[in-house]
């Protein structure tokens, strides 16, 4: 018995995953070490063959407003960014919690609180477990220790963030 099998790295899998999982909108803007996400989408092109919506848009925080837009109007939508640009999503991201609607954010953070080293990589992690943003909220956050968890977090972060109308965050390193 042969198993077909396909390496990929961590941020193809995510983009994989999302038309797998019948993503409606995909919403992001460029910043290493997560631009690979809207690159793979933007190559295999889902909007010929399920409609999927795949727009950079012209900062973070547009991309966040236009994620609440699509989960607003009962759609799946997405984004994905790094610490910096996770910090400058912080309104949206408590916008969409306030207003309870389901939406994934794949934050794939950087050593460092933009640059650096180690030791303040935390930060994102509390960032996203205590509330970045305005407000008593928390995040569902998924932390993958794999590529197939990355695809696999993809369709469990969207169940989880409908069944309970709050949004989700999979938290993973850019290595």
């Amino acid at each position: 018995m042969t198993e077909d099998v396909t390496l990929m790295k961590g941020n193809e899998a995510v983009a994989y995953a999302a038309i797998r999982y019948g993503v409606d909108g995909y919403f992001g803007y460029p910043i290493t070490p997560q631009s690979e996400i809207i690159e793979t989408l933007m190559e295999a092109a889902p909007w010929k063959t399920t409609g999927m919506v795949v727009l950079q848009a012209e900062s973070e925080v547009a991309a966040i407003n236009m994620v609440y837009g699509g989960a607003a109007c009962g759609k799946y939508s997405m984004t994905s960014s790094s610490s910096p640009g996770i910090s400058l999503k912080q309104e949206g991201i408590s916008y969409l919690a306030g207003a309870e609607l389901p939406c994934l954010i794949v934050n794939v953070q950087r050593g460092g609180p933009g640059l650096g080293t180690i030791q303040p990589s935390q930060s994102d992690y509390f960032q996203t477990v205590k509330g970045g943003g305005h407000g008593d909220y928390r995040l569902i956050t998924l932390a993958p220790n794999s590529v197939q968890e990355m695809a696999d977090f993809v369709s469990l972060g969207f169940d989880l963030a409908f069944k309970y109308r709050n949004p989700a965050m999979i938290l993973t390193d850019g290595v």
